[in-house]
């Protein structure tokens, strides 16, 4: 079976990748390998490092060696227990949970490594996301994975993985590690691959942004009883929507006008009257634009989505209906001035 993100079949062929639960680092030229690259990978500083899928503690004896202070997170006992026993001595800890939602209690890390655990989870992105909200701000996850095997490959393939890890990392590095015969004890031909992914010391914030469109008739105001869009069905608001990817505010105004009330408007027919930010009824931070544009520009309005809107009514300015969406009310705008 062959999923969007890892090649799964299975034959004796590619069940010759490596296996073994110590990773081969009992041969000294192989520990000394892979020691050399976890002092590239981890943190210069003495850093919290979580293990998963640490079989019997070969990774996490090199990261204790460098300083560091570690978790490790195996499902089987028996490899929990020999690498307690690895481990004995050091204050590193051993837990026994599932590597893709480790039994770690909401703790944080600066590091969380993972050596050919990935591609064997049922949902790989999924569990990226999931350990991502266990590191600390600029911590990084550390990835070992690979493609074994020609005839019926297994592995996530290295651009799925840094693709994904894109979305959710600041910095992405990938580095080949076919090439180097000192880390697997004999020269290999597969693809096999670390990558680093540094997550951003701050989280960038980042907002919803809406549009909202007072159509003016004097002193009244055109507005939409909403209906069977799950959020605020029944009350009334102003016609608006959200912006698309690559739109400006105008230009989602432009759309959504013409989508609802089947108004052709340009830019210079709408006026801001307010930007202002709000959270919607979940919590979730959200800007809104609130433009005013004249009556009989761009048309005659009509319900345009009468499946999502059951009538437009329009209302005096100075006595706005009861049953407005909270925030239209807040930002309603002002009487037009005589004179």
């Amino acid at each position: 079976m062959t999923d969007d993100w890892t090649v799964r079949d299975w034959d004796d062929e590619a069940a010759t990748f490596d296996e073994e639960p110590d990773h081969g680092l009992r041969d000294a030229v192989v520990r000394e390998a892979w020691a050399a690259r976890l002092k590239d990978w981890l943190p210069r500083e003495p850093s919290d490092v979580l293990d998963l899928g640490c079989g019997t503690g070969s990774l996490s004896l090199l990261a204790v060696e460098q300083g560091h202070r570690v978790t490790g997170v195996d499902s089987a006992p028996a490899m929990a227990a020999q690498a307690r026993a690895k481990l004995a001595g050091t204050e590193a800890e051993v837990l026994v949970g599932d590597a893709g939602r480790p039994p770690v209690a909401g703790r944080r890390f600066d590091v969380v490594l993972v050596r050919h655990v990935l591609w064997q989870l049922p949902d790989p992105e999924a569990t990226l996301r999931h350990w991502a909200t266990l590191l600390r701000p600029g911590g990084r996850l550390v990835l070992v994975e690979g493609v074994w095997g020609t005839v019926s490959p297994v592995g996530i393939p290295a651009a799925r993985l840094t693709g994904a890890l894109g979305r959710l990392a600041d910095r992405v590095h990938s580095e080949r590690l076919s090439g180097d015969a000192r880390l697997w004890g004999r020269e290999v031909e597969d693809e096999r691959y670390a990558v680093v992914a540094t997550l951003a010391r701050k989280r960038r914030h980042a907002e919803v942004v809406d549009v909202h469109l007072f159509v003016r008739r004097g002193d009244e105001v055109l507005l939409a009883r909403r209906a069977n869009t799950g959020y605020a069905d029944g009350l009334l608001h102003a016609p608006s929507g959200h912006l698309e990817d690559g739109e400006d505010v105008r230009e989602a105004m432009i759309r959504e006008a013409y989508e609802e009330i089947g108004l052709r408007l340009a830019p210079d027919d709408l006026r801001v009257a307010l930007v202002m930010q709000h959270r919607s009824p979940s919590g979730g931070s959200r800007i809104g634009w609130f433009f005013e544009a004249a009556y009989g520009v761009g048309g005659e309005p009509t319900n345009a989505e009468p499946d999502k809107c059951s009538e437009l009514t329009w209302h005096p300015l100075d006595a706005l209906p009861d049953d407005l969406v909270a925030y239209c009310r807040a930002v309603r705008p002002a009487p037009a001035r005589g004179g």
